[in-house]
């Protein structure tokens, strides 16, 4: 369906927020590690962004390529697979797994975090504000990706423009510089460490968390309008101009007016206050910053499911990922998503700082993965100027990958060690379903042409427990699948008025005779279940048949009825769906039932009573 599909400036509200908004925490990411080292350590958040925007740049250049060459989607995982190996795929796999669960937790959260900063009488609703927007997003996903996409659309146009025009004004005429900052400096005098090459890694690191989500539309092409491959490569490339626009002046605002880390405000809430004043402006743009923080987690529902279904056709997951639904998207995928991300706000309370140490490693995971394989593609191909992409992407490779172990070893303790558990862990999972699928695959001689199939005598089943028009109905579809057809009744020694209904029954088919013949099952059980399969063993045993038990039931046109009748659908059903040696077939009629009335009341009167 076309209209669930997007175009690249949709694209940008589905598939890029989680990218556009780190701007919210990546320059500050940056300040806090060069803070260490003290107020004069901050001029180098410029050429540490300019560091990070040519990363971004070669990202950005990397993955228009991966669309290019794998316009199925997939991204790192595609890429990886087809260049490095399954095992590699299966790591940048697990990886961005991890990574679009982080997304969505931490985006959800760091909103609410700004809207219970703003209005502190709603910290203690942080969890149940954060589930009823993550169940709000996931609701709106699961009408179709378009429809997310245009909801977040005004917000996503908003937060870029409000923040492009401070960035302008604070650059060409600051409205708000002399005015008095709130919080205070938590710069010290001197610095607790000197400036070191280790120092600035870590600041180059924590500032590549602002790339994060740069790989979501690589992974979610399918999701565009055809062209696919060209629209999606526009909305990467307007991603990169404008977060990489948003990076630089926001580094050259905070370098210009000495931003450091204060108490209860950030970085951007500074370089916003002296760009334009705490008025309006201020206002509008951080209400929605608030905003778009808390729907970038839209980013995740649109690459991590896309993901999912790729692994799934691969048969690393659950084949039931790869199904899409009414709206053209992948539902599995998309509630799976949200009940991990709800589970990981549970378990923080809704906390981001508890989270931030395990973000960003596994995206970054994926952009080496990515990069190396782009270079393996350009060895094997040798297309025109293969070397020089192969360069960029070689660069790419090695700067990502030291991002990474940087990550790695400064958040150790801080709990990167679970992405480090996490990660192998779900590989695992992935490698032991892919081995059973191979062995359900050998025993089902999957590509093998089979024999002949060959057709047996069916036997149908029908369960029944009193004369009437369903009864029919059954009856006459069972004689329409096979003439051999035998109706069960199930009837209970006791009490004796059990007794006589049973006879009563049986008195009464013979007098309908609808042909098939009827067979009353007498049990000291209290439920039909164990009469009716020890009949079918019984019939089983006196030849190859095949057996059809067709189940009768009523479907009420108003749904609220529904919960009133067949309930010895729901009990035999769900045992014999246990049986491979029986096909379980329902046949339903659809029931009237008329308002109530003095006519309708005298009927019931004569009816005998349900059993």
């Amino acid at each position: 369906m076309s209209k669930e599909q997007i175009t690249p400036v949709e694209g940008l509200s589905a598939l890029s927020l989680d990218a556009l908004t780190s701007v919210a925490y990546g320059p500050e990411a940056i300040i806090v590690v060069l803070a260490l080292a003290g107020a004069g350590s901050l001029h180098l958040i410029l050429p540490i962004t300019l560091a990070i925007v040519a990363l971004l740049a070669i990202l950005v250049f990397s993955y228009r390529q991966v669309i290019d060459a794998y316009p199925e989607g997939g991204g790192a995982y595609a890429v990886s697979r087809a260049n490095l190996g399954a095992k590699a795929s299966l790591v940048a796999g697990a990886a961005l797994m991890v990574d679009y669960t982080l997304t969505v937790a931490v985006s959800i959260a760091a909103g609410v975090g700004a809207l219970t900063s703003a209005f502190p009488a709603l910290t203690s609703a942080t969890v149940p504000i954060c589930l009823a927007i993550l169940a709000l997003i996931t609701l709106l996903n699961l009408r179709g990706l378009g429809a997310s996409a245009r909801a977040f659309l005004l917000p996503t146009l908003v937060f870029i423009v409000g923040l492009l025009a401070i960035i302008v004004v604070g650059l060409l005429h600051p409205l708000g510089l002399h005015e008095a900052q709130p919080g205070r400096s938590l710069l010290t005098t001197h610095g607790l460490q000197v400036v070191s090459v280790l120092l600035v890694l870590k600041a180059f690191s924590a500032g590549c968390s602002a790339l994060t989500g740069v790989e979501a539309i690589a992974n979610g092409v399918p999701l565009f309008r055809p062209p696919r491959a060209t629209r999606a490569k526009r909305t990467e490339m307007m991603l990169g101009v404008i977060l990489g626009a948003m990076l630089l002046g926001l580094a050259v605002l905070a370098r210009r007016w000495h931003i450091g880390p204060r108490s209860h405000q950030t970085v951007l809430s500074q370089i916003m206050g002296m760009a334009v004043g705490r008025h309006w402006a201020y206002y509008v743009v951080s209400l929605t910053i608030t905003v778009v923080l808390a729907l970038a987690a839209n980013t995740s529902f649109g690459g991590l499911p896309i993901l999912a279904s790729l692994l799934a056709r691969d048969n690393y997951l659950p084949h039931l990922f790869g199904l899409r639904g009414d709206r053209q998207v992948f539902d599995n995928g998309i509630w799976v998503l949200a009940v991990l991300s709800g589970g990981l706000i549970l378990a923080v309370g809704g906390n981001t700082n508890k989270m931030i140490p395990l973000f960003a490693i596994g995206v970054f995971t994926g952009f080496t993965l990515a990069q190396t394989g782009l270079v393996v593609l350009r060895w094997r191909t040798r297309p025109v100027r293969w070397r020089y992409h192969a360069l960029v992407n070689g660069t790419g490779a090695v700067v990502t990958g030291l991002a990474t172990l940087v990550f790695l070893i400064t958040k150790f303790a801080q709990g990167a060690w679970i992405v480090m558990l996490a990660v192998p862990a779900i590989v695992i999972l992935f490698q032991r379903i892919h081995a059973y699928y191979q062995r359900a695959a050998l025993e089902l001689d999957v590509g093998v042409v089979p024999a002949k199939p060959v057709g047996t005598e069916t036997l149908v089943i029908v369960p029944v427990s009193n004369l009437s028009r369903l009864t029919r109905f059954a009856i006459s579809e069972a004689l329409s699948l096979s003439p051999n057809v035998i109706a069960v009744s199930v009837v209970i020694d006791q009490p004796d008025e059990e007794q006589a209904y049973g006879h009563d029954l049986a008195r009464q088919w013979a007098e309908w005779n609808p042909g098939p013949p009827l067979k009353v099952l007498n049990t000291q059980f209290t439920s039909i279940v164990e009469p009716v399969c020890a009949f079918i063993d019984e019939e089983r045993a006196k030849g190859d048949r095949q057996i059809v038990v067709l189940i009768p039931s009523v479907v009420p046109t108003r749904w609220r009825y529904r919960l009133l009748h067949n309930q010895i659908d729901l009990v035999l059903s769900a045992e014999l769906r246990k049986r491979a040696d029986v096909v379980v077939a329902r046949v339903q009629m659809p029931l009237e039932v008329p308002a109530r009335s003095r006519e309708l009341a005298n009927k019931v009167s004569n009816v005998p009573k349900p059993r």
